[in-house]
């Protein structure tokens, strides 16, 4: 591995455990898709759309594991919530 390659993983464990309270290698793959997935629906829908009409069990897992994520979000911030307080 390189060193910008080592730091661009730190970004991304970063960011893992700052969205969701921990960063596994699980969790850091699943943030990276979801990262990648949501840039690529912003900047070319078009592509998505395409890729979603090809690939329905494929959107479906994606469909989950946003989801997945989002609740691990949730129960982060309500865990971080009463710390934030003090």
């Amino acid at each position: 591995m390189s060193e910008f390659d080592d730091q661009f993983d730190a970004l991304i464990e970063k960011y893992t455990e700052l969205l969701l309270g921990e960063s596994t290698s699980e969790k850091k793959e699943m943030v990276t898709r979801y990262a990648l997935y949501s840039f690529i629906a912003k900047n070319m829908p078009a592509l998505v759309k395409h890729w979603n009409s090809l690939y329905p069990e494929g959107k479906a897992d994606m469909k989950e594991m946003v989801e997945q994520i989002k609740e691990w979000n949730r129960i982060h911030r309500e865990q971080t919530k009463g710390q934030d307080d003090s």
